[in-house]
């Protein structure tokens, strides 16, 4: 009896020293406010089994283990140079916001059970990660290498990984096998690199059957990449020198949610390029476009500031009316056009959704831009909603090119 009763006063002291311990941490203090982690959620038929913590786990000196988070170690904003050793027991490990040059394998000789590596916004270079040192991890879902000095796809990795990030790097190929083993990858960010067209050559994506989301926006594309999985749901184009998509191009890509493709040089659109039974979401703008094209019934959102277009022929959007499937559009953006009169009065029969159409300002003479009588249209508000609109008349009325580049600009590579 004695010795249970030691070890109950040994346990209940340990319980109030961990208590104190969380009590007394500021995570403010550590993080400098909200933390700049999307939330992930884990793919709930991969187990893992991993140790159990009767007393405080081990941790890093350099970096917090939270007693409430014993599977994260946070090593981020501590100006790092180097990586240091990874615990057993680790599963979400935070290194991101650091000066680290080289990953090696020695740190992670002991890290069986990662799931989440974060290193993005270091100074990582390709041929300073040791060869294989991802792909030992077979529980890794989640990858961060955005905002480094890559010069090349880090590949070996492992064919559990479900989400890559390698934004904001230097990466000019994608060798044909680097993608190859990676058959679980949903979402794949390759934004803001130096990709050009050669990249297709050997068809890198062809392979990836789960894979919804591919995100190649600010890159050195002049053509639509082809061979694209048909699982694909969001594709994000935009800041590239495209100039052309292909008749049936999209015949592949029947699941495609959202689209954006702004600011490119797109000059024409094939009539029914985007009949599509699932898109909802349409980003053209800051192209070259001078006439609209076919509305699907399933689009809700269409973006087509910054163009050309001097008139809306409402029929060419809306061919025939069809009570029993009514189209879905229920927002159009239409400023910075050659507009010099408002949309038919047609458009609210195709469209019987339609809340919002913006018209902002027009480039309809060279010298300055004009408005239509309505820049900003609305329909079906309440006197609430009205008044509220009347309120801010304004502040619409003084939105800036710098405001709507902020909206239209990176495609989060968490985009749902």
């Amino acid at each position: 009896m004695g010795i249970l009763s030691y070890l109950l006063i040994l346990q209940l002291l340990w319980a109030a020293l961990v208590s104190c311990q969380y009590e007394d941490y500021d995570f403010e203090d550590e993080y400098g406010g909200e933390p700049d982690q999307h939330p992930y959620y884990f793919n709930s038929n991969t187990q893992v089994q991993v140790p159990s913590f009767p007393f405080p786990v081990e941790c890093a000196k350099e970096c917090f283990c939270p007693p409430a988070f014993p599977l994260s170690m946070y090593c981020d904003h501590r100006q790092l140079k180097t990586i240091p050793n990874i615990p057993n027991h680790v599963q979400q490990l935070y290194l991101q916001n650091n000066n680290i040059e080289a990953v090696p394998a020695g740190p992670f000789t002991n890290a069986t059970f990662i799931r989440e590596i974060n290193l993005s916004h270091n100074n990582i270079k390709f041929h300073m990660i040791d060869h294989g040192v991802f792909a030992k991890f077979s529980n890794l879902l989640q990858l961060h290498l955005q905002h480094n000095e890559l010069e090349e796809f880090p590949f070996p990795l492992p064919s559990s990984l479900e989400r890559l990030l390698l934004g904001f790097n230097k990466i000019s190929r994608l060798p044909g096998n680097a993608l190859e083993g990676l058959p679980n990858v949903t979402m794949l960010d390759l934004c803001s690199n130096l990709l050009d067209d050669s990249v297709f050559k050997e068809k890198p994506f062809s392979n990836m059957k789960n894979l919804t989301q591919l995100n190649l926006c600010n890159n050195k594309l002049q053509t639509m990449p082809p061979d694209l999985p048909p699982s694909l749901q969001h594709l994000s184009l935009e800041n590239n020198s495209i100039s052309h998509i292909p008749e049936n191009y999209f015949t592949r890509l029947p699941q495609i949610i959202a689209l954006r493709m702004s600011h490119n040089n797109l000059q024409n659109i094939p009539h029914n390029t985007f009949n599509l039974p699932n898109l909802l979401e349409l980003h053209l703008g800051h192209n070259k476009l001078k006439q609209v094209f076919y509305i699907p019934r399933s689009l809700q959102h269409l973006y087509l500031e910054d163009n050309e277009i001097e008139n809306i022929n409402v029929t060419v959007m809306c061919p025939a009316l069809d009570p029993l499937n009514i189209k879905q559009l229920t927002y159009i953006r239409l400023d910075q056009n050659k507009l010099t009169s408002p949309i038919s009065s047609y458009a609210f029969f195709c469209f019987p959704l339609i809340r919002t159409i913006y018209y902002g300002e027009q480039n309809v003479t060279g010298s300055s831009p004009s408005r239509l009588r309505t820049p900003v249209f609305r329909r079906f508000l309440t006197p609430e909603e009205f008044q509220e609109a009347e309120d801010n008349h304004e502040m619409l009325n003084q939105e800036t090119e710098e405001d709507h580049e902020a909206e239209d600009s990176y495609f989060h590579p968490y985009y749902h």
